[in-house]
């Protein structure tokens, strides 16, 4: 389903209609006893429908034949209590109905986005947000009308025609036969549409989730936008897409559109035909007249749940390519999984290994790269190890892998001697604390984003986590200092504020394994040198890798490895490494010269 591009149309695998319909009716299984009474309501309504003909029969040719008044009246007032009767339980289907609707459609959008969380950095990496919002918001919302009138409509629909066919058989087959003798001519009419209509509403789906990842991907970069006064060239792209939605849309429209006049031509053809049997052949000896009008009310009986059928069919196709994208997420399988049997990972001591690794981004596709090979490494318990090199030498695919966001294809990587694929995921980073350049601030107040990763964690905690990276005496001087309500990505506050609380978001984990993938370069340097007094004293007993552009914030490591070419260059510290006057020399020189 990739799509990199808001330009690119998602590509769906072909599916079977059969077998997605009978998945999305199998979520009605959770909810069996809700639907009894809709059942029941739906068995009496149907009832009531096939009795009402045989009244107005009996109405005709009894009362109306013999000036009977009083028997019409009565028999006028049973058809009115049946109606209000009817009435009744189809408001009660409507009620049960809307409510089992809404829980599905909860039940579905809430597995969806539960499994979205379980996949791997790969996933979000090949496709724009605003594509996998489009499936779990408005894909899951076109369900809602299918899952409804597949009790309220396809079930009574199917049951009226099946009564009303078997009630016309027994009284005259020659006007049932006339009556349904353009069913082929509207069966050839609907294959033909319904190959049509579906693609064109996969085609919409395709074009609305392109606008959607536009839109966001143009909302989330606003700022670049209104700085390089490139409104003119974000409206016309936005056009163009809008323009394609609005194509595809009036194409499947067009399809769509068809059934309802098949089945009209169909309709008045059976009309015609019923009329002229009953005139011609049959006569007033072997049709009465009660019988002509009961046979018309029927055949409208016949037809007009043929329209609903068509009505629901045509909303089914709509919708399918709907489900189907919301059941190929669903089926998007996450690549970075526990291994049967993975056991939990012990309290560590913060030991890393590197055993010959080697790495590949999308290995076996023409976009293969790759970034490490043959790498090995020990981190002591407690020790700090800086990582340093040019853009794309694989410096954060290193901590990347620590933290087991993708898996490597050759070597191991071991914890405290432990293979990270021998261990669960969950286990695994429960004991690590990572902090990149971008982190993300939720919506919330300053407590709740710095206790995120830890709720239980006490006052004393939190302040003493902000105490010690220097956030404390700029948040106490917030306007409700920690119960401060923040704005979405931490607006209203400095990149440097959004580090700091951040970088307590992460001290106050308490990880035995540390990972700064340049975390202090928004901080000013001033901020910076007070943060590195704070980060020394923590980082005591734990473990850190620590990425660093700016060569100053890591002199006191106690090992650098400069990576390059796929591998380790050299390492030692910082002293050793300007004596050898080697690549990281040259660094060192290049930045301070």
């Amino acid at each position: 389903m990739a799509a990199n591009s808001f330009r690119e149309d998602e590509t769906i695998k072909n599916t079977d209609m059969k077998k997605v319909f009978v998945r999305m009716m199998g979520y009605l299984k959770a909810h069996i006893a809700e639907i009894i009474p809709v059942l029941i309501s739906l068995v009496v309504c149907v009832l009531i429908n096939l009795v009402s003909p045989l009244f107005m029969e009996y109405a005709i040719d009894v009362h109306v034949a013999n000036r009977n008044v009083t028997g019409l009246l009565l028999t006028a007032g049973a058809i009115v209590l049946l109606g209000l009767v009817y009435a009744g339980f189809v408001k009660l289907r409507i009620y049960f109905m809307s409510r089992i609707g809404n829980k599905i459609l909860l039940d579905i959008r809430q597995e969806l986005y539960e499994h979205v969380q379980t996949l791997s950095l790969t996933f979000f990496d090949s496709r724009p947000t605003g594509k996998i919002l489009s499936r779990i918001i408005g894909d899951v919302n076109s369900l809602k009308e299918v899952m409804n009138n597949t009790i309220t409509n396809l079930i009574p629909n199917f049951v009226t025609v099946f009564g009303v066919v078997v009630i016309m058989m027994v009284k005259d087959w020659k006007l049932a036969l006339g009556t349904l003798c353009s069913m082929p001519l509207m069966m050839a009419a609907i294959f033909w549409i319904r190959g049509k209509n579906h693609k064109g509403w996969q085609d919409v789906r395709k074009k609305s989730s392109n606008l959607s990842a536009y839109i966001h991907e143009d909302i989330a970069g606003i700022s670049v936008v209104q700085s390089f006064s490139a409104e003119n060239e974000t409206k016309s792209t936005f056009r163009d897409l809008a323009n394609e939605h609005r194509d595809a849309y009036i194409k499947a429209c067009m399809y769509s559109d068809l059934f309802g006049p098949a089945i009209d031509m169909s309709w008045a053809v059976s009309s015609m035909v019923m009329y002229l049997v009953a005139v011609v052949f049959l006569g007033y000896t072997e049709a009465s007249v009660g019988m002509i009008v009961a046979f018309a009310t029927y055949a409208n009986m016949f037809w007009r749940p043929i329209m609903g059928l068509s009505g629901y069919y045509n909303q089914l196709v709509t919708n399918m390519s709907a489900a189907e994208r919301v059941f190929d997420l669903l089926d998007t399988e996450a690549e970075i999984v526990d291994k049967e049997g993975a056991t939990e990972l012990p309290e560590i001591k913060g030991e890393v290994s590197f055993e010959n690794v080697g790495f590949t981004y999308d290995e076996g596709t023409k976009e293969e790269t790759k970034v490490l090979e043959n790498v090995s490494f020990t981190a002591r318990p407690g020790e700090t190890i800086a990582l340093v090199g040019p853009t794309g030498a694989g410096k954060t695919t290193i901590v990347n892998l620590i933290s087991r966001f993708y898996d490597i294809q050759k070597g191991r990587i071991l914890i405290d001697g432990h293979d990270l694929t021998d261990v669960t995921i969950e286990s695994l980073r429960r004991q690590m604390g990572v902090m990149t350049q971008d982190n993300f601030i939720f919506s919330g107040t300053v407590r709740e984003n710095i206790l995120y990763g830890r709720p239980d964690a006490t006052e004393e905690e939190m302040i003493a986590a902000a105490k010690a990276v220097n956030a404390h005496d700029f948040i106490t001087k917030l306007e409700k200092g920690y119960d401060t309500e923040l704005k979405e990505r931490g607006a209203g506050l400095s990149i440097g504020q959004r580090q700091l609380i951040a970088f307590a978001r992460t001290m106050i984990s308490m990880p035995k394994i540390l990972i700064l993938d340049e975390a202090t370069s928004s901080i000013d340097t001033h901020t910076e040198m007070l943060v590195q007094k704070g980060i020394q004293a923590l980082l005591s007993g734990r473990t850190s890798f620590v990425i660093a552009h700016r060569l100053s914030t890591i002199k006191n490591a106690d090992r650098i490895f400069v990576i390059n070419n796929g591998g380790i260059l050299e390492s030692g510290n910082h002293d050793q490494l300007i004596q050898k006057k080697g690549a990281y020399y040259d660094l060192y020189m290049a930045q301070f010269a």
